[in-house]
């Protein structure tokens, strides 16, 4: 990845982040933890990885995407915005009667929203399910699907896991936003997922490894995972709960909580000198 098309990724991720935040302070409601520590993950996907289209969201031949961890919809929705799915004006109206932007994704309402999940452990089998239609048809496109590592406690993850790998699904990749933390405090503590490398592997997958906030180490993952054959793939990507924002950094607490004017103003001052210092 050369220098210009680093940069690119970097400012459309400060974007994201900035919608997120938009989105959720205007719903007064919502998570924002969870979805600016994905937020450079959604920047690589719908900026480098995926092959669509925002002016054909429905092309049959289109790579699909599924939010495991529907509750990060903020940070999906400001991806979608900045790849031309939609006004990012749409943000401001996040979670109000009417509106199409609901508190979870919401395949029906929502133009590049692949499967409405919200359940936590059900979008891995929805993305299996998917992946195995494409191998069934002769399709060539691939599936991915973003988890939260507390998710991971669900045993719904796990039996679709067994499933995927039996049927030799090398077109699905899981990538799992591994911040450390869910709404009861930290992840190990609430109910030890520890080692997940392993566990993948034990259960057939190609088990990957990334900065979750390395554009070059996210490129070199699912490069890896896209070359891999016979089996599906996972990428762990090591996060900061709520980045970029420096009160909402690791703290569990910013998990599921809208922030005040005060909170607001301080959130949307940071990230956009952040901003200004990429541009």
């Amino acid at each position: 990845m050369d220098a210009e098309k680093l940069r690119s990724l970097q400012l459309t991720a400060a974007k994201v982040r900035l919608g997120a935040v938009t989105g959720v302070f205007n719903a007064k409601s919502g998570h924002p933890g969870g979805s600016l520590s994905s937020a450079d993950i959604f920047t690589y996907l719908y900026f480098r990885q995926l092959h669509i289209d925002p002016q054909n969201p429905k092309d049959p031949g289109r790579d699909r995407f599924v939010l495991s961890k529907g509750h990060c919809a903020p940070g999906l929705y400001a991806a979608l915005a900045q790849r031309g799915y939609f006004s990012p004006e749409e943000l401001e109206r996040l979670r109000h009667i009417g509106a199409m932007l609901q508190g979870h994704p919401d395949m029906k309402g929502t133009p590049g929203v692949d499967m409405s999940t919200g359940s936590l452990g059900q979008g891995v089998s929805a993305a299996a399910g998917m992946a195995l239609a494409a191998k069934m048809d002769g399709a060539g496109y691939r599936v991915y699907a973003l988890l939260g590592d507390g998710e991971i406690q669900e045993g719904q993850v796990w039996e679709a896991a067994m499933f995927a790998a039996h049927r030799k699904l090398d077109n699905l990749c899981l990538i799992v936003d591994c911040n450390g933390l869910q709404i009861d405090g930290d992840v190990n503590q609430v109910a030890g997922i520890a080692p997940l490398d392993e566990k993948f592997r034990s259960f057939g997958f190609e088990a990957l490894t990334a900065d979750g906030h390395d554009f070059h180490s996210l490129e070199a993952a699912f490069d890896a995972a896209a070359a891999c054959q016979g089996k599906p793939a996972v990428i762990l990507a090591k996060t900061v709960k709520g980045k970029g924002v420096s009160f909402m950094e690791n703290q569990a607490g910013w998990h599921g909580k809208a922030p005040n004017q005060e909170q607001y103003d301080q959130a949307m001052a940071e990230l956009n000198a952040a901003l200004k210092e990429l541009g």
